[in-house]
């Protein structure tokens, strides 16, 4: 009669050690954020948390803005829309657009 591999009728002596998932398997950090929404004189601050290498992008949308319609600055500088984010920081959103 043959058995699978792992089977716990196999009778082949000392038992496997458990297997160790590498370390790319565990979940990503997760990296607070602050997006100062400014619009006007007005500014709005959140805070969100966010998995890291999550894209800017994506951290406005889950933010509910308008990641298309915004100017994102990190310490005073434009940054592109798909920077990962990869350590906590401060965000400054600009609206680019208005209704009216």
């Amino acid at each position: 009669m043959r058995m699978h591999r792992g089977s716990s009728k196999d009778a082949s002596g000392d038992p496997r050690p458990p297997e160790t998932l590498p370390l790319s398997a565990s979940s990503p950090p997760v990296i607070s954020v602050v997006l100062e929404v400014t619009r006007g004189a007005s500014v709005r601050r959140r805070r969100i948390r966010v998995p890291a290498g999550t894209q800017v992008r994506a951290a406005l949308h889950s933010a509910g803005l308008p990641p298309e319609g915004s100017a994102v600055l990190l310490e005073e500088s434009p940054i592109p829309l798909d920077t990962p984010i990869d350590r906590p920081m401060r965000l400054i959103v600009i609206s680019t657009f208005s209704g009216g």
